[in-house]
């Protein structure tokens, strides 16, 4: 079987690697070059690195509209297209060009989370559980059939990143298990009246709202760790949270308590204190609340933004 691969990020690599292995690759699709660091230096997507590293055609279009990838479609004749966190809609013509269609490994319990960024939302969202859905693609987000599902508990240690890790190889391993009984897999349709919405993280999805409840702000900090953090705003400075805990106290949101060197910096929220932990304040690396007090301080009965 010829499989064309589409995808961008690190989450990808581990469904890559499969093909690679068990498949004849016939090229990667991924998303052109972007300029990153103080530098703007001209980086390439992880994918890209993975697959010129082992000499796998890569193609990087502008744009999929337009049939403007088409030409290279006819070239490749792959028989099947595996899409993992690529970053476009896919038009109609690249989804059904393929003999097996585009197939999709969506890194949520689907039609829970679908969207951008589903490993994100399930932590800040407080569930107990996530996992990897393969569909069959269609022309909707993340609407199409299912075909296999593989959950994953989510502890309460975890964070956005060690789900990310976790998730990934489960996709790979999902992935190979639909690859694999493609002529014999019956989709399921998605209950499109149950879905979650999983959108993009922007600067208000990290920022504190210190009037909701410490476990939802603490949910908040896991899910956005380790990029691209949660973040509160003290004397008009971005500070950045890498951990906190609930607790219990009687403060008012955003006041800041008497520091306890046992548990941490006391903030309050909406349902008593949130303890914060580990800190990363502005053009500085993260570090325990502890070692930053050992040079700094925060000002009692002070109210963060």
């Amino acid at each position: 079987m010829k499989v064309l691969f589409m995808g961008t990020p690190d989450f990808s690599i581990a469904c890559l690697k499969w093909l690679t292995e068990h498949t004849t690759l016939c090229g990667v699709v991924t998303q052109p070059d972007k300029p990153k660091g103080r530098g703007h230096k001209m980086m390439p997507p992880p994918v890209k690195e993975f697959a010129m590293e082992r000499d796998i055609p890569v193609f990087q279009p502008e744009t999929l509209k337009n049939e403007a990838f088409l030409p290279q479609l006819q070239e490749l004749q792959p028989d099947l297209i595996v899409v993992v966190a690529y970053g476009q809609i896919l038009p109609p013509y690249l989804l059904e060009y393929p003999k097996y269609g585009c197939i999709n490994v969506h890194a949520s319990l689907l039609p829970k989370w679908r969207g951008a960024a589903p490993l994100q939302w399930c932590v800040m969202a407080g569930d107990t559980v996530t996992g990897v859905t393969t569909m069959q693609m269609d022309e909707g987000l993340d609407t199409g059939d299912m075909l296999i599902k593989k959950e994953l508990p989510i502890t309460p240690e975890d964070t956005g990143g060690s789900i990310h890790d976790k998730l990934s190889v489960l996709g790979a391993q999902a992935l190979a298990e639909t690859v694999e009984q493609i002529d014999r897999l019956s989709p399921i349709p998605q209950d499109h009246a149950s879905f979650t919405y999983a959108p993009m993280i922007t600067k208000e999805t990290c920022h504190i709202d210190w009037s909701k409840t410490g476990r939802e702000i603490c949910n908040q900090i896991r899910g956005l760790y380790p990029m691209p953090l949660s973040f509160f705003l003290h004397q008009e400075k971005t500070v950045k949270v890498g951990k906190a805990i609930p607790g219990t106290g009687k403060l008012k949101p955003g006041e800041i308590g008497e520091y306890e060197k046992q548990k941490g910096l006391p903030v309050g929220c909406g349902d008593g204190v949130v303890y914060l932990e580990q800190i990363k304040p502005e053009g500085k690396k993260m570090m325990s609340i502890h070692d930053f007090m050992l040079g700094n301080s925060f000002q009692t009965g002070e109210i963060l933004k």
